[in-house]
This record gives structure tokens, sequence and C-alpha cells, in this order.
């Protein structure tokens, strides 16, 4: 068991408002492997009061010079770094995250973000000149907005926080994060190594909560951006109130991304095997951007469900924390059940399983069976409803700009993938995709390229100079 009892806010670990707690367990064998405290309203009082007086310290956080934030940031991921196998062996038994993706993800991908930032601070120019049309000049600068509420999801609690938190502290904010109650383990361990780092007391702060906690934080007086990723329903409630109160906010929410199979892709499994695994169905399934919705043309439909079919049944499933384990179990027994329901409805509805499609007979854990869907209308509730589990749906289409059609058909706009022999032909299939992201034999974001969706998938973009720039205001100064 792993139990903390105090919050880190304000640099320290402090004593929580209330006695509430939340007990942590194992998505693999449902036992209980921790218990933290549980954030209250009074507690985010505190953080944000905490966040504010970081910025605006007049000697703080916000006025140190681009390089000496850098290797504060730096100092952070070599921190990280140390704690690296913990951080992996951590999200893996809360979420079920197979330990071999959560070590390359969750231990390492943070680590990259965070330093990919700090070296492009020391690159980038927070004030420039120009001169006026109508005589003088303007002095154009970018400062940083202030104090960031980052809402973090429990499918890739660190990866996925990195991508507010590395921005945000590489322009100058100061931070409190609300992780998910599914995963907060990870975040106490999160905060003991800022803790050991010269971030500056109260830049960095963690209020663990639930959706009350949540909503409290997003609409605080003291907040100055919201940036979140989730859900698209909780997303909708979020821009709602950042609305009214004109509040800046970064929105990364759900999907339900197509990956056209041109009638020229080499399915050889031996070659693309484990792209098409990182594309369509890494950690369970439970990834925004995967593409669940595989579009296969008439001519090679059945060997398009026949190789995939092949391919999901070999997938070792397992403990999360076994290396061998390619497939682990849901996050939590509610939704192993709405997984199980997507299911059921995809049956109902007339499409064919192939492989999978039954609760695993593992005596623990809340596991799903890999399962792959054939004879799929586009318009059926598997194939337009995001159901975040380890299911594909096929489709079928009948030329190319067929594919394109029921790859825009969709009320969501985050990932996809196209498969050619021909990258031209890919690249030219990719453009006329309505989507914030793509990729051609493959799908891997990478931290130098904006990312992030349209539609109801979202809002703004993390990553590359474009996620700095959503923590940065622009003014100009007239003379």
């Amino acid at each position: 068991m792993t139990t903390y009892n105090r919050l880190f806010i304000g640099g320290d670990w402090v004593a929580p408002v209330t006695g509430d707690t939340y007990e942590l367990t194992s998505a693999s064998t449902e036992e209980p492997i921790g218990s933290v405290p549980a954030a209250s309203e009074a507690d985010v009082d505190v953080a944000v009061s905490e966040a504010r007086r970081a910025f605006e310290d007049p000697d703080g956080w916000a006025t140190w010079e681009p390089a000496r934030r850098a290797d504060a940031i730096d100092e952070l991921a070599n921190q990280l770094e140390l704690r690296a196998e913990e951080m992996a062996r951590r999200v893996a038994a809360q979420n079920g995250m197979p330990i071999t993706i959560a070590k390359q993800l969750e231990g390492g991908f943070p680590l990259i973000v965070l330093r990919y930032y700090a070296n492009l601070l020391r690159s980038s120019s927070f004030e420039t000149q120009q001169p006026h049309l109508l005589g003088g000049t303007s002095t154009v600068r970018r400062e940083p907005l202030g104090v960031v509420a980052a809402i973090s999801p429990w499918n890739y609690p660190q990866t996925l926080a990195s991508f507010k938190i590395a921005p945000a502290l590489a322009a100058g904010c100061t931070i409190v994060l609300k992780p998910s109650p599914e995963t907060l383990l990870d975040s106490f361990l999160f905060g003991e190594a800022v803790a050991a780092t010269s971030v500056p007391a109260g830049v960095v702060n963690i209020v663990p909560g639930g959706r009350e906690v949540g909503a409290y934080l997003v609409g605080h007086p003291g907040v100055d951006k919201v940036a979140f990723t989730g859900s698209t329903a909780a997303g909708r409630l979020i821009a709602e109130t950042c609305g009214r109160l004109l509040r800046p906010v970064t929105l990364e929410l759900g999907g339900k991304s197509a990956a056209i199979v041109l009638d020229d892709a080499d399915l050889n499994l031996e070659v693309v095997g484990e792209r098409l695994f990182e594309s369509l169905l890494v950690n369970n399934g439970q990834t925004c951007y995967l593409g669940t919705r595989v579009l296969a043309p008439d001519n090679r439909y059945d060997e398009v469900v026949d190789t995939l079919a092949a391919f999901v049944a070999g997938l070792p499933v397992g403990d999360a924390l076994d290396p061998q384990t390619m497939i682990g179990p849901m996050a939590s027994a509610l939704h192993r059940d709405r997984v199980e329901g997507f299911i059921d409805k995809g049956r109902g509805e007339g499409a064919r399983v192939v492989t999978g499609g039954e609760r695993s007979d593992r005596d623990r854990g809340w596991f799903v069976t890999p399962t792959v869907f054939a004879d799929v209308d586009n318009n059926s509730v598997i194939a337009q409803e995001e159901i975040f589990g380890p299911v594909l749906a096929v489709i079928r289409y009948s030329d190319v700009d067929d594919a394109v059609r029921i790859a825009n058909d969709s009320r969501y706009g985050l990932g996809g993938t196209v498969w050619t022999s021909d990258p031209d032909r890919g690249a030219a299939v990719a453009r006329r995709v309505h989507t914030g992201t793509i990729g051609i034999n493959r799908y891997l974001p990478d931290p130098s390229a904006p990312f992030g969706g349209v539609k109801d998938s979202g809002l703004g973009r993390e990553l590359g100079p474009e996620g700095l720039n959503a923590y940065l205001n622009v003014k100009t100064i007239y003379s």
C-alpha cells in the first residue's frame, strides 16, 4: 500500500481541510493499492491563492529569465527520470495500462515534453519591436497569462498532464493541477519530484478531487486559464463556464477516428503489426485518438476483417504489471460495464462479432476481451460513439470518395490514419479528412507538432510552439 496523508500545495506537504480520502484499487487484481487525501473547495482556495502569490511575486517565476526557467524545467525532467520506473508501475497498477507501454509513455514521454519546452524556451523571443505605418514603433510582448487550472484524465495521467504543465511553466505561469480520482498515486509522486527542484513554492500545486472540485476550480475567480483533457460532455460544461467568464480555455476531448485502409495497403502483420497496435488499440483502447473505425475497401473487405481478427485474437491479455501483457484491464468496473454495454449494442444493431465480445474468464480484474465487429453501419452506435475500450468496428467503402465521406461523417475530429503503399496518395487522402491530426501508415504524436481536434473533439492545440502560445498574452506597447 502506498499512503499519503498530506497535499502538495505552496511548495510543501500540508494537511487537508477535511479527512476525506480516495482509496485506490488495482485494475488487474481489484485489491487496494493506496490511499490519498481528497481536496475540498477550501483546499482549492488555498492552492489558487498560493499559485497567485507565486505568480505575482515581483522576483518570482514569471519574472525569471527564460534560460533560468528552462534550467528549472530540465531539473524537473531529471527528477522525474529518477522516478520513471515507479511512475510507470503506479500508473499501470491504477488504470490497467500494460507496464511496457507505461514505461515508454507515463515514465518517459513527459520527460521528452518537458525538455522540448525547456529547449524551445531558450530559443524563443518574448519581445519584438516593429515600425508603425503611421509613425513611431510598437513593442510587442508575449507575457504569461497567470494562474492555470490544469485538469488531467485517468488514461494517460502523467503524459497528458505534461501537455499542460510543460508549456505553462515555460510561459511563466503557475499551476493548480487537478488529477483524475482514478489515478492519484502518480500525481503525488510528481509532487515529490517538483519538491526536489528549484521551482519556487506555489508554482505547482496539486488538488485531487472529483467533478465538484473540478467545477469549482474551473470557475474560481483566481484562475486565468483552463486546460482540460477529458470527455466531450465535461468539456462542454467547462467551455460554458469559461465563455461566461471570458476565460481562455484549451479542450482536448473525445474521438472516434477513422483508419482508412486503401486498396494498396500492405497488411503483412510482421511489417505493420506494431504500428497497427499503436494506432488502433494502445492502452487497452483507452486512448482518445485511436482509429477504432476501420474503413476497408469492398475488394479487400474480408481480408481486412480476417487480418484484424487474427491480430487482435493473438494479443496477450493479462495483468498490467506483466511485461508480456499487451491488453490489460479497463480502468474501473464501471468503465468495463460501459464498454460491455457498447458491445451488446453492436450485436443488437446487427453487427457481426468476429473475435472477442465476451467478458474475460479471469477471476479478478476488469477485463474486456478485445473485440472486432464486421458488417458495421457507420450510422450505428458503435461507429458513432466513443467506446474507449479494445473494440474495433470494420466499415465497408466503395471508393476513396466514399471512404473520405464516411471518415468525415462523425461529430468527432481528433485523429485518424491512412494505410497505403503510396505515401503521396496517403497524404492526398489525409488532407481531405476533417480532423485535427492524422497519420500515414502510423500514428504517433510528437512534442514538436501541435495536437488537438476539431468539431466535438475540442478547442485549441497542445504541444509544439502552438502549445506555448496558448499560455501567453500578447501585449502591444505603442511609442
